[in-house]
């Protein structure tokens, strides 16, 4: 199992574009890490760096405190799985995953040992004769999982490896690669742009914006405690619900949001620094499941009053959307709800759990 580290890692290209910013994250050995943000924040071009296969500006990468800029890709030891497959349709699924062995020159018999050995754990050992094209895109996948794995890589570097398949599939390969990452013990960096594969397989997640880190976590930690309001609104679905306004301090304080008859009573328990002077512009965020139709949260709850607008039945539950300053709202309740699209209903907010961010989108 290797360590990790990129210490102020920078990309910046001939044109001075910068993708990557004074990067600096710690992977321990065995840990899954997934690299997540929108497209365009610099995730991928991250991961080619630490592949070897893009060029680093600045700063250092370590394995196990040995410096790696200069090391050529073929001698990291990395096994890399990419979105497309990368497979040769010319090759059979077992020649396929003894590639990486037969580029080494290993034995023809130790290559056919470890390739039955991966592909009975891939579930792939009825397949060995055929080509990539007889296969379905998870095979493919699972394929493509193999070679990695056959090289017995000091890491594994995932690039959006899941998003050519459909829904069902991603939610099975999903767990079929944490499963592996976990039996095998291999330091893992993960690359996607969905938040919910990001929450579900990562130890640590790093979100990035602008090739700049915002925040290193656990997934509980994201989801409860985002550092800004990107953060709070990149990670969870539905979206994490944002009113805008300002406070008021007389007796109590209070917020009032902007053009909206919304107003809540905060506590000192509420900020994580100073309650901030009278005036503040403040941007309070609740998560949908810390709203209802009726009042589950006691003591900590107080109440809105707006129109459903619309409500989406998902099974299990219900997301009821509602309107303040003009500005959509969501709440999660049972799956047969209690109010009707169209009617005025009151919405009970659990306050311990707001979330106040400042006017630079940052937790006060």
């Amino acid at each position: 199992m290797t360590h990790l580290q990129l210490s102020s890692i920078t990309k910046k290209y001939d044109n001075n574009t910068v993708a990557v910013h004074d990067v600096s994250l710690e992977v321990q050995p065995g840990e899954f890490l997934v690299l997540v943000g929108p497209s365009g924040c610099g995730k991928s071009t991250l991961l080619r760096m630490i592949a070897g296969l893009e060029t680093i500006s600045g700063g250092d990468l370590l394995f196990d405190n040995k410096r790696m800029n200069d090391i050529p890709p073929k001698d990291r030891d990395i096994g890399m799985v990419f979105q497309n497959y990368a497979l040769y349709p010319h090759l059979t699924v077992e020649e396929n995953i003894g590639f990486p062995l037969s580029i080494r020159k290993e034995s023809k018999s130790e290559i056919s040992r470890k390739v039955r050995e991966v592909s009975e754990m891939l579930g792939l050992g009825h397949a060995l004769s055929s080509k990539p094209k007889e296969l379905s895109g998870g095979q493919r996948q699972r394929v493509a999982l193999g070679r990695a794995i056959i090289r017995s890589p000091r890491i594994f570097l995932f690039d959006e490896p899941l998003s050519n398949l459909d829904a069902q599939l991603r939610v099975q390969m999903r767990s079929e690669i944490i499963s592996l990452q976990r039996k095998l013990g291999v330091t893992a960096v993960y690359v996607t742009h969905d938040q919910t594969e990001a929450m579900t397989m990562g130890d640590k997640i790093a979100v990035l914006k602008g090739g700049v880190i915002q925040q290193v976590s656990s997934p509980a930690e994201m989801y409860s405690s985002p550092q800004s309001i990107f953060v709070a609104s990149f990670i969870g679905s539905p979206q994490i619900n944002l009113f805008h306004g300002k406070i008021h301090r007389n007796t109590d304080i209070r917020f009032y949001e902007h053009n909206s008859q919304c107003s809540f009573i905060l506590a000192k328990e509420n900020f994580i620094h100073d309650i901030p002077p009278n005036g503040t512009e403040i941007t309070i965020g609740i998560r949908p499941e810390a709203i209802s139709v009726t009042n589950p949260y006691g003591g900590n709850a107080q109440s809105i009053e707006a129109e459903v607008k619309s409500i989406e039945f998902v099974g299990h539950e219900s997301l009821v959307y509602f309107e303040t300053s003009d500005n959509m709202k969501c709440c999660r309740v049972p799956s047969i709800a209690t109010v009707a699209t169209g009617e005025r209903s009151i919405f009970y907010v659990d306050t311990s759990q707001f979330l106040i961010f400042g006017s630079d989108g940052l937790r006060m």
